[in-house]
């Protein structure tokens, strides 16, 4: 592929030249427009009926910041190597294997993707009380409407999130002080006692597993990443302060208005118009987001570089799911993708920081076999140990999947090791 085309596609099979890079401010208000999603602020909805104010904003600063975290450290093997989750993925899982993680980021994609569209034209039908017909219909205007930006590129995700952060930041912020007036300041929040309950390791799982499949992904933008201060630093803006927002909004809506969806609760603080506004900016900067990460998935899979091409042929499918009703069963999706995903980060990290030694060999002239049974067989470890674990299942995916992985490469060096002595 020409450096051209490569370019006009934003490097979807090979590395970002340092030429293509971006700064802090660009790659921030990106992530920061991933992150600002309505869906979220549920996860803060379910923690704010179930603890006091201060404890709340405890799970909300910890549960963000461990996600914060996770992400900044993908970051920075992005940017170190200009490489994606899926493409790092052929190191560690081999050229075909690595079309297992292209499968499980591609298709968590394509759910959210659907969820999207179909919210955007169930909200939109209710507020205008449009058929069901029109709905329907709306939903397919949605679903290849909202993948224009990301046609277009990082560029277009850019300019996108330039408009719809500062505009989302306001009408929040304003949300919020109406909610704090109306329960009587600081001191009213500090007296609400919970209603439920709900134990601190359950709520830290619950805030990191919302969006860790986002994290794990959000290497297709800090791989643009000018300098490795500015990836980490875009992913700590993005995923703690951006998602802690979100689940802090979602919180509010819970203790003072019993709500945890922020339309609902602009809508009973009187700002009907820019609740609807504020939801189609929400979505679009979201999803736009979320049909590149498919596509950069999808380049992978098929090993094609017409990201233009895949992009349009997700938002068919995401469409098509929308339709069929895959806004009602979303839910029990993404808890079963939130223990499945997370590992493959685990896996990402060790192969990088401990076989690799902190720096890949260039793709296109690097080895790699069809199926790399290190890094697979530590994959599954990883999810099992999820799968079980009564405790922050993402973060002991996570930890089991790298620690599986440097003890099966250390063994096997061993093994090779002491076979050659024995030769010898």
């Amino acid at each position: 592929m020409s450096e051209t085309n490569a370019s006009a596609n934003d490097y979807p099979l090979s590395e970002v030249p340092m030429s293509a890079r971006k700064g802090v401010w660009s790659t921030a208000l990106v992530l920061l427009g991933f992150t600002f999603f309505t869906a979220t602020m549920f996860a803060g909805g379910k923690i704010g009926t179930a603890f006091d104010f201060k404890t709340m904003l405890s799970v909300i600063a910890v549960g963000n910041l461990l996600l914060g975290l996770y992400a900044a450290l993908l970051g920075y093997i992005a940017y170190r190597s200009g490489l994606n989750s899926v493409l790092m993925g052929r190191f560690c899982f081999g050229e075909v294997g690595s079309k297992l993680s292209d499968l499980v980021l591609g298709f968590t994609q394509i759910g959210w993707y659907a969820w999207g569209t179909a919210t955007a034209a169930v909200v939109l039908g209710k507020f205008l009380g449009l058929p069901e017909g029109i709905v329907l219909l709306l939903m397919v205007v949605f679903g290849f409407g909202f993948c224009a930006t990301a046609c277009i590129g990082y560029r277009g995700l850019e300019i996108l999130s330039y408009v719809a952060v500062p505009a989302m930041c306001g009408l929040l912020a304003l949300s919020m002080w109406v909610a704090t007036q109306k329960v009587g300041g600081l001191e009213g929040l500090l007296a609400i006692q919970p209603g439920n309950t709900m134990n601190y390791s359950m709520a830290l799982t619950l805030v990191f597993g919302t969006f860790v499949s986002g994290a794990t992904q959000a290497t297709n933008w800090t791989r643009f990443a000018r300098t490795g201060r500015i990836a980490v630093l875009a992913n700590l803006v993005g995923f703690f302060v951006g998602n802690g927002l979100m689940v802090l909004v979602g919180a509010y809506g819970a203790i003072v208005y019993q709500q945890p969806d922020v339309v609902e609760v602009l809508f009973l603080q009187g700002f009907t118009l820019a609740a609807v506004a504020m939801l189609m900016l929400n979505l679009w900067s979201t999803q736009d987001n979320t049909i590149y990460n498919f596509a950069v998935a999808g380049c992978n899979l098929v090993r094609t570089d017409r990201r233009r091409i895949v992009t349009l042929a997700g938002a068919f499918i995401g469409t098509l799911l929308a339709t069929l009703g895959m806004y009602d069963f979303l839910v029990p999706y993404l808890i079963i993708l939130g223990t499945v995903i997370p590992p493959i980060g685990g896996v990402i990290a060790a192969d990088f920081f401990y076989r690799h030694k902190g720096r890949y060999p260039i793709l296109a002239t690097a080895s790699l076999p069809k199926f790399n049974w290190i890094g697979l067989s530590a994959y599954g470890m990883g999810v099992l140990a999820a799968f079980f674990s009564p405790w922050l299942a993402p973060v002991v995916g996570i930890g089991a999947a790298a620690f599986g992985y440097i003890m099966l490469y250390s063994l096997t060096n061993a093994r090779v090791s002491l076979g050659a002595r024995a030769r010898a």
